[in-house]
């Protein structure tokens, strides 16, 4: 799972993809009709600050396409609120958040493929998927979530693309909005409609914005099943305990340990995992490793985590 590619087949896909279509130019992905709370806005084809708007309002990033969804200001209630809740989803806390914009999506294959053609991003640690021996660098799976990113690929994506990872309180305030529900569409039982979990839609990914009906109150897709998505965030499982109500910026590091939150559950997950207050910790990336290439620097890396990103 660790073996990372070696630098001339990096090389080798950034050759290759170049000769396939070269420096696009992004545009923003057709998606299926959404049934979100709050109906977004029409998509504003600049990424311009916009302040004060609609929730749910959308505009899309001039460098990869992606549509972001707008979360006004507001204060919800953090943490488990289902018999189901683990302790490290408690206690819950109200939390008041600022303003921010989140994708609607998970970041794509052909996004990723942006970045590493700018000489920016690494590839991924692996061209594969959980079944298929090609993904990454297949046309087929362009719009599909990519994978095998460490947190500092997917970190230096956002910062790439003008945005940064979300931290765990704005994608909780994402998937959950003002109310108590327990998944991002509502209290209704998980179904085949709602999401890819469950191996409802296979072993593997499914394209992004494929289950329209699992929209949060914000219009954003895929939060429950398909990837998991690194956040900004350290994991430390007392951390709701400290009751930190205004815009939690996440525990601070603490030396050898680099534990960062994931949220979302996976395509194989069981619905107990893709409650929206689900919290799983995964090895993040030390960038003060001295060797870029090793487990220490890397971290973990999975077919079942990705990421998606958010600004101000």
């Amino acid at each position: 799972m660790k073996k990372v590619f070696p630098i001339l087949a990096a090389l080798a896909l950034v050759l290759s993809a170049c000769q396939m279509g070269g420096q696009a130019q992004p545009t923003a992905m057709a998606l299926p009709t959404a049934f979100p709370t709050n109906t977004p806005a029409p998509v504003n084809a600049t990424a311009e600050v916009v302040n004060g708007g609609d929730a749910g309002q959308t505009r899309v990033s001039q460098a990869d396409g992606m549509q972001q969804a707008y979360v006004p200001e507001g204060t919800f209630r953090m943490g488990g609120l289902d018999p189901a809740a683990s302790s490290d989803e408690q206690p819950t806390h109200s939390v008041t958040m600022k303003a921010f914009w989140i994708d609607k999506l998970e970041v794509t294959n052909a996004m990723f493929m942006l970045c590493v053609q700018a000489g920016v991003c690494d590839p991924p640690q692996s061209f594969k998927s959980e079944t298929r021996d090609s993904y990454f660098n297949n046309p087929e799976f362009n719009d599909y979530p990519v994978v095998y990113v460490t947190w500092q690929q997917a970190d230096a994506y956002c910062t790439w693309a003008g945005r940064r990872l979300p931290t765990e309180a704005e994608w909780e305030r994402a998937a959950r909005g003002n109310d108590f529900r327990t998944y991002p569409w509502g209290d209704d039982a998980p179904d085949s409609s709602r999401g890819n979990f469950n191996y409802y839609a296979g072993n593997d990914t499914a394209r992004v914005g494929s289950f329209p009906a699992g929209a949060s109150p914000f219009g954003v897709l895929d939060l429950a099943g398909n990837v998991a998505e690194w956040v900004h965030d350290f994991y430390d499982g007392n951390y709701y305990a400290q009751n930190v109500t205004m815009n939690p910026p996440g525990p601070g590091a603490r030396s050898a340990y680099f534990q960062r939150v994931v949220r979302g559950g996976t395509f194989q997950d069981a619905f107990v995992d893709i409650r929206l207050s689900n919290r799983a910790s995964v090895r993040g990336s030390n960038v003060n490793a001295s060797d870029k290439y090793s487990e220490d620097y890397l971290g973990e890396f999975s077919p079942k985590i990705g990421f998606r990103c958010a600004s101000d």
